[in-house]
């Protein structure tokens, strides 16, 4: 509390003072029902194909369902918020302060999903690493994944227990602006004398902003080791063809495009959290990034669904390439076929299908 002392004005009511907002408003609750439908219809698709292909418990494909099931719970509530916005109900700003404060719970389980998927990648790379050497036990690896899935979805429910229970306590839904509290990440619920209501926001913020930047981190750090490991796994075996080449080509994808994916979902969400945390008093600023804000952190799940078909496309076009290689082509120099195999889409390994299933 001593850390923080909110200003004499909050950020909304400063922006209040000068510009007319329900234009804009209503222009991001637009942006918001779009992106969130959207981000529905794409982890719907994820779930029921992987239910489709009684996929869904399998130690490969557990971790990519779970995220995909927290982004469609995350994609409804932001839904509702949208339905509330542009309906107005005797007890609106309670409605929106809860639907935001369950929306933290989701999209901070979707965060430890995505830091439980890559480990997933990277600790079974490091198991097929290590057979070439002595036997790891798969129970321990596939025990170790069951208690992250457990985790992931225990600890962002305890950590928002406090605005839970003490905004509600409070009365700190009083003091959101009305029908704009409905919106996204709508954090100015505090205000001078709430001091109680402050120091929860503040924890709010710093809860998102904290598991954002520590999500980010651990992604970057899975990706690279895994991609390393599989490198020297490669190597080990003595002999590199193009389908292990083509696998190696996967994961520097991989290293890529899971962080770029995450870091457009959520990076302006993080700046605009910064922003509201600063208290910045720039109209032209915070008006860009609720607007980037409502074209990307809902849209999680669509970007993850749109990832997982590429990956399949590839897989697939790699295959019918081998299927060809087989039946028609001679035999080529091996500087010739890595040449080859670089110019044309990747496919994972047949042996290691737990790690193209993680990709």
């Amino acid at each position: 509390m001593a850390l923080w002392t909110p200003s004499p004005l909050s950020t909304a009511e400063f922006l209040a003072q000068e510009v007319n907002w329900p234009q804009f408003y209503a222009v991001v609750h637009w942006m918001q029902a779009v992106t969130a439908a959207l981000s529905v219809i794409g982890s719907s698709a994820v779930i029921g194909y992987a239910v489709f292909q009684n996929t869904a418990r399998s130690p490969e494909v557990r971790p990519f369902f779970y995220l995909s099931l927290s982004n469609l719970l995350l994609g409804v509530c932001w839904l509702i918020g949208a339905l509330l916005y542009s309906n107005a109900l005797p007890s609106q700003d309670m409605a929106c302060y809860n639907v935001q404060t369950t929306a933290q719970i989701f999209y901070v389980a979707s965060f430890l999903y995505t830091v439980n998927y890559t480990w997933h990648l990277y600790t079974d790379l490091k198991g097929k690493y290590l057979q070439t050497l002595h036997s790891p036990s798969p129970q321990v690896l596939n025990r170790g994944g069951r208690i992250a899935i457990i985790l992931s979805s225990v600890i962002p429910f305890l950590l928002m227990i406090p605005v839970f229970g003490g905004g509600n306590h409070y009365g700190c839904y009083q003091n959101i602006t009305r029908k704009h509290g409905c919106l996204l990440m709508r954090t100015d619920v505090n205000g001078p004398k709430m001091p109680n209501c402050a120091s929860i926001a503040f924890y709010s913020i710093i809860v998102f902003l904290v598991s954002f930047a520590a999500t980010f981190l651990a992604i970057l750090v899975f990706l690279i080791r895994a991609r390393a490991l599989y490198k020297r796994f490669i190597i080990s075996t003595g002999y590199v063809g193009d389908r292990q080449w083509a696998m190696i080509k996967m994961v520097e994808q991989g290293v890529v495009l899971y962080p770029v994916a995450f870091l457009c979902c959520w990076g302006p969400a993080f700046i605009l959290g910064l922003i509201e945390l600063a208290q910045v008093k720039n109209n032209t600023v915070y008006m860009v990034f609720c607007v980037l804000e409502a074209l990307t952190a809902s849209s999680q799940g669509l970007l993850n669904c749109a990832v997982y078909a590429w990956i399949q496309h590839v897989s697939r076009c790699l295959k019918r390439k081998v299927c060809r290689d087989v039946n028609t082509q001679t035999p080529l120099l091996r500087s010739q076929k890595r040449f080859y195999a670089s110019t044309l889409p990747a496919e994972p390994l047949a042996g290691p299908e737990s790690a193209s299933a993680a990709l």
